[in-house]
């Protein structure tokens, strides 16, 4: 009976052997007024395509222990009762004559070690690169959201600062429109401008409501990349200072392909794919394992008195299975995975020529956006001169009201164009990093 109790404690604490996990969820928090990093920081802990591959790292290494596990020894445990209605698990050492006994329960442990198996084998090799690739997928998830939001940011900085020119050109005009009309009432001239300046009034009126719906849209898109909820509300900040000083790269550097993401999960994509090889082209050695067993055997006439005496029985070894002929599968396996290896070092190939078309798109736009951004720049400044001096000579009757709606324009249009350059530049500053693989996700 002790032997029979010790056998029931271990099948039942193998079978009982869980551990409750409690997680407790911490809600992620972000200002009201955030910076570009603090909203790219934000996105890489909350953005669900970056979580979602930081979940399939987690689960490629429970795959990974899954496949080792068949390194570890194995424990089973078993147990049976039979009631013979007719016959007897036992044979009577009287001929023609039935054996009395018809009740039979046996208890059993087994165990199994590995010593050769080729699918654990294969469970060994890509352990290490099987990390790689899915935290070099994590990489690229974390790469892409910080352009997509960098960009995003920018995207609703410049609708927000054209909104802030439209604003100031309304003022403008509302000033002009104001002088338009006193003019126009004190005879000086017709009512041509004050129409004019009603007319040009309007049209920035109805400009400002569209870009502030726009940026309305556009915010809406960087909350969604960034993984904030829609309800909570956030304002951008902005440091014209700051963004200027980063707007400049050195455009000396040469590309390097190994620093892209993408060129290195090829790599370990190939490395994957040559082990397959491998597990395919030896898929015809053996499979050994030791393997052990303690059997604890009850009979008798009565079932009570079953478990009163028990009958041991043990054994020790080593199991061999040979593949003989599969029908040539494994051949065609291995075959495919040659395949598989030939067209991954196409996709290298195809990627590196990619590569090398986006580093010097990315170079070009850079340096055309950096002197469109430096030519603009001056524009302002001198758009600024022009419509004081008109704007004053209109107020002394020198230039007509169509000289100065010309000056208005031309600085309103200027501003517009250089904050578009501007951000242009960063934006394709942010492409040109990622060209490079520098863009980094710290």
């Amino acid at each position: 009976m002790k032997k029979l109790q010790l056998l029931l404690i271990i099948n039942f604490a193998l079978i009982l052997n869980t551990t409750p996990i409690f997680a407790q969820t911490v809600t992620d928090t972000i200002p009201n007024i955030i910076t570009l990093k603090q909203s790219i920081l934000f996105a890489l802990r909350n953005q669900p395509v970056v979580r979602q591959a930081s979940i399939d790292e987690q689960i490629n290494e429970r795959d990974i222990r899954i496949g080792l596990s068949g390194w570890l020894p194995q424990l089973n445990s078993s147990a049976s009762y039979n009631h013979y209605f007719k016959g007897s698990p036992v044979a009577s050492t009287t001929p023609g004559i039935v054996s009395g006994i018809d009740e039979y329960s046996s208890l059993g442990l087994q165990a199994s070690q590995v010593i050769y198996n080729n699918d654990v084998l294969l469970a060994s090799k890509t352990a290490n690169y099987s990390r790689l690739y899915y935290k070099q997928n994590e990489q690229s998830s974390q790469i892409n959201v910080v352009s997509d939001v960098s960009k995003a940011f920018f995207d609703v900085l410049l609708s927000q600062k054209q909104l802030n020119i439209i604003n100031e050109d309304i003022v403008r005009l509302q000033r002009s429109l104001k002088d338009a009309y006193n003019r126009y009432q004190a005879g000086v001239v017709d009512k041509i401008d004050y129409k004019q300046a009603t007319i040009a009034l309007n049209n920035e009126l109805a400009t400002r409501k569209q870009t502030a719906e726009t940026i309305n849209s556009k915010l809406a898109y960087l909350k969604q990349i960034m993984g904030v909820n829609p309800k909570y509300d956030i304002i951008l900040s902005y440091d014209s200072t700051s963004y200027e000083k980063e707007a400049y790269i050195d455009t000396n550097q040469t590309l390097n392909i190994n620093n892209r993401i993408e060129y290195q999960l090829l790599q370990t994509q190939k490395n994957l794919k040559n082990i397959n090889v491998d597990y395919y082209r030896w898929g015809f050695l053996p499979s050994i394992s030791a393997i052990g067993n303690y059997n604890l055997v009850y009979l008798n006439s009565r079932f009570s008195d079953l478990y009163s005496k028990a009958f041991p029985s043990a054994y020790a070894g080593l199991s061999l299975s040979l593949p003989i002929f599969q029908g040539t599968r494994r051949l065609q396996n291995l075959s495919k995975a040659r395949l598989q290896v030939q067209r991954t070092d196409l996709d290298i190939v195809n990627s590196q020529n990619t590569i090398n078309t986006e580093y010097i798109q990315a170079m070009a736009g850079y340096k055309s956006n950096y002197t469109n951004w430096q030519t603009l720049k001056q524009n302002v400044d001198l758009a600024k001169d022009v419509y004081n001096v008109v704007s004053l000579q209109y107020r002394e009757g020198v230039k007509t009201y169509l000289d100065v709606i010309i000056a208005q324009s031309d600085l309103r249009t200027s501003e517009l164009n250089y904050y578009n350059s501007l951000f242009q530049l960063l934006s394709s500053k942010i492409d040109l990093k990622k060209a490079l693989g520098m863009l980094s996700v710290e």
